[in-house]
């Protein structure tokens, strides 16, 4: 259902046409351009907030005011905010860029996409300090009253004394690890130093017994001072908090937060933990570190970003490693191995939304979530079409994350010549997420190039990732004779180096849009995306050469290797490797194929080499033979049992075994197993391994 729209020129400085606008979102009347919505023209907001109707206001910048006054109205319908200046209306074809307006605003009249589940933190405010003895106690001073603070005191030559009153547990030693999240974290650390501060009373006994003085009130032992008198260790006496041949050394906390001091961070991701800051030695990065503590005591939500089916999940068979992308691009080590069970494992606490694991996916087993590509393709789709109804011609689609993306946009409009009238701003919550099947699935539904902007927020893995999915697409569409120029990741950190990108090069053409939508099964997407892509290519090409790493291609076996043993097809996740059930055959359907290597790793005659491409033909879909054999029938009862190469390659090998030097016993290998050990009970004769020793 249409909402109604409430537009504003802001100022005169950006050229609407409300009946060009009414007629592209195909509205019953026009909406009133305003001038000063925000000012002078409040009341036609205040009128569309009482008349009770769902509003769609284009303007970002007020937002907050606009809310504002919806909440004092008590307003009963829903509200949105589409910026039209910044993505549309401030630009040097800011003329033509009606189309363009209509699209952003068409976005506004889809249903919300279906909620995703959540994950839940709870943090309790215990917050443990790692760092060296004077900045480590001097924040936990500042930050006792409000959280319950521990400070773990690292080694160092700074020298420090401990508070004389015992208001939070301090303890010292070498950090070694820190896992975990929000409200569940473990620390580990060694017990370094002789004294224990968690078991010392603070007595200074072993301060006036030490003769060195190698002790002070850090309540720690200068082991370059000592002499190893032990005086110390006597005055202690029954309390032992010294001692020098303490075995156990292996200490470990639980805490919520972490506030880590060390001059290189304990933990060295992209993207750290939510509740783990690391502002290292500086004093006003500690500031800020320990003002957003607070935040983070309580009960918190964010969405599950991610889907696993592990059905189709190419990561392992039988211990052996296969598919190990979703692992290897992950920014937060939220995903790891579990080979036991062939499956990849996700800590939904620790995954912060990018989704690289989904992007790298060949076979579909992780999809996003946030949102799903369902949905995504529902406002690409309608986007398009509105677009193009409109009358505007070669669409480009600009995706951009909600951050340092959406604010270089911002700087850009304001600054420069804004985006062209064809370039269409696409929000989404994470670049690394968009992958093959949206970049393909895209210009099959009318886009006539798919940009990525990437303004340095992302991590280098995510941009070559990025890269790589976007080679593959142009590989594909080149093959098709579609052009080039069609996907491009734009890495630009100022508006000139933005400005400069998006208004060169030549503007591909569109295709005839296809009718069908993006579906989360990433597989299934792509083959409809092939097919219409084909359909509409100049010439008709029946396979396309892909580089290394691409998640199709075939499968080739060397029949003279080979015995079809067929651990291959029990190795194969996907489907591809298939055997015969009435006969010694093995059987690829290439379209099923995943490219991840486990029958390769897993075959014992190394028969059988990985060659990427991509079939266009219906043999994809079709069981074709890789190899086959003659069925080999018992020599006793005339059963069927194996394949003539299993029985040749074992009786050329253990033909000239010592066991098998009786025609009998080689005749049995010939054998089905039941009549094997039938023959045995009849003869009873045959040699052992143990007659071959001490024979002449």
């Amino acid at each position: 259902m249409a909402k109604d729209k409430l537009i504003c020129n802001c100022n005169g400085t950006m050229p609407l046409d409300g009946k060009a606008l009414a007629r592209a979102l195909k509205l019953g009347a026009a909406p009133n351009v305003n001038t000063e919505l925000c000012r002078r023209h409040v009341a036609s907001f205040e009128a569309a907030v009482k008349s009770g109707n769902d509003l769609v206001v284009a303007c970002t910048q007020e937002a907050p005011l606009f809310g504002e006054l919806y909440e004092t109205l008590k307003g009963s319908g829903g509200i949105q905010f589409v910026n039209i200046r910044e993505a549309a209306g401030w630009s040097a074809e800011a003329a033509r860029a009606t189309p363009k307006i209509a699209a952003l605003l068409a976005l506004a009249d889809l249903p919300e996409p279906e909620p995703v589940p959540v994950v839940s933190y709870q943090s309790g405010g215990s917050l443990l300090i790692i760092g060296p003895g004077a900045a480590a106690l001097q924040w936990a001073d500042r930050l006792s009253e409000q959280l319950a603070v521990s400070v773990l005191v690292t080694e160092g030559a700074d020298r420090h004394e401990l508070p004389s009153v015992r208001r939070y547990p301090v303890l010292s030693g070498k950090p070694r690890a820190v896992t975990g999240y929000l409200g569940a974290f473990q620390v580990e650390w060694e017990q370094v130093n002789p004294i224990d501060l968690d078991t010392c009373t603070r007595c200074n006994a072993c301060i006036h017994a030490c003769p060195e003085q190698a002790i002070d009130f850090s309540y720690q032992i200068d082991l370059d001072k000592c002499k190893a008198h032990r005086q110390c260790v006597k005055a202690c006496g029954a309390i032992g908090a010294v001692d020098f041949e303490r075995k156990e050394t292996q200490r470990s906390e639980r805490c919520d937060m972490v506030l880590d001091l060390s001059r290189e961070p304990l933990i060295r991701l992209p993207q750290p933990p939510q509740g783990y800051f690391a502002p290292g030695r500086d004093p006003l990065e500690q500031a800020l570190a320990a003002q957003q503590l607070m935040k983070f005591v309580g009960e918190f939500e964010k969405p599950k970003y991610f889907e696993y089916k592990e059905k189709i999940c190419a990561h392992g068979r039988s211990n052996i490693t296969g598919c190990t992308k979703c692992i290897d691009i992950c920014s937060t080590r939220a995903i790891s191995s579990d080979l036991d069970e062939n499956r990849i494992k996700v800590e939904p606490h620790l995954c912060m939304g990018c989704g690289g694991c989904a992007t790298v996916c060949p076979s579909g087993a992780m999809t996003y979530a946030y949102p799903r590509v369902s949905d995504m393709g529902a406002r690409i789709k309608t986007m398009l079409q509105v677009y193009r109804e409109a009358g505007g011609e070669g669409a480009c689609l600009l995706f951009h994350n909600t951050t340092d993306g959406r604010e270089l946009i911002a700087r850009l409009a304001r600054r420069g010549k804004g985006l062209p009238a064809h370039v269409i701003p696409l929000e989404v919550f994470h670049v690394a997420s968009l992958g093959l099947d949206l970049m393909l699935g895209s210009i099959a539904l009318g886009a006539a190039q798919f940009i990525v902007l990437s303004s340095g927020a992302e991590p280098a893995e995510y941009r070559g990732a990025l890269e790589r999915q976007m080679g593959y697409a142009r590989e594909i569409v080149a093959g098709l004779g579609l052009g080039d120029g069609r996907f491009r990741l734009i890495e630009a950190g100022n508006p000139a180096a933005l400005e400069q990108a998006v208004w060169a090069g030549e503007q591909p053409r569109t295709l005839t849009p296809a009718t069908f939508n993006l579906s989360n099964e990433k597989r299934t997407t792509l083959d409809f995306t092939f097919e219409h892509l084909q359909r509409h290519a100049p010439a008709r090409t029946e396979q396309i050469a892909l580089s290394a790493g691409a998640p199709y291609g075939a499968v080739e076996v060397d029949r003279q290797k080979c015995t079809l043993c067929l651990a291959c097809v029990g190795a194969c996740p996907e489907g591809a490797l298939i055997d015969a059930k009435d006969k010694p055959q093995l059987k690829f359907i290439e379209r099923n194929c995943v490219q991840c290597g486990l029958c390769e790793k897993t075959c014992p005659e190394d028969a059988i080499a990985l060659r990427p491409r991509l079939l266009l033909t219906a043999e994809a879909t079709q069981a074709v033979v890789l190899n086959e054999d003659q069925v080999f029938a018992c020599v006793r009862c005339g059963k069927p049992f194996a394949n003539q190469r299993i029985i040749d390659n074992m009786l050329g090998k253990l033909g000239s075994h010592s066991m098998f030097r009786d025609p009998a016993a080689l005749r049995r290998l010939q054998m089905c197993q039941d009549c094997r050990v039938v023959d045995l009970f009849e003869k009873g004769n045959d040699g052992t391994i143990f007659d071959t020793t001490g024979k002449g």
